[in-house]
């Protein structure tokens, strides 16, 4: 889900002290229930996504923003995504998702995701 640097990154962080934690994390989220039928990895990650936005959970809403990259979401979905939270989550939460997908984009020379879509999208005056 992570692609191969992800998963190299989660085996160089594993100690005695998370092992067991980490097997049990990497076998059941991703070995068991990421790999059901039903959605695609896409849709789970978009749903993922979505959860941990609302939980205001940082690290894991990045970790978790490669992961949905890797799999394949668009960065205008994301930000969709992010929109609609500002709806049902309020005004906190779409703050962290833009401040999340800003690092991630960057990071990864993502242009801006707006770019052409601003005119598009600014509300018409009425004539």
């Amino acid at each position: 889900m992570f692609g191969p640097q992800g998963a190299e990154g989660r085996v160089d962080t594993t100690t005695d002290l998370n092992d067991k934690l980490e097997d049990f994390v990497t076998r059941f989220t991703f070995g068991d229930v990421w790999q059901r039928p039903g959605l695609s990895l896409a849709a789970r990650s978009e749903v993922t996504f979505a959860m941990l936005l609302a939980s205001g959970k940082e690290h894991e809403l990045r970790v978790h923003t490669e992961g949905a990259l890797e799999n394949g979401v668009s960065p205008v979905a994301l930000r969709e995504i992010v929109l609609q939270g500002l709806l049902y989550c309020g005004i906190p939460a779409a703050v962290l998702g833009v401040r999340v997908l800003r690092e991630v984009f960057d990071a990864r020379g993502i242009g801006d995701v707006l770019d052409g879509e601003a005119e598009a999208t600014r509300r018409k005056e009425p004539s």
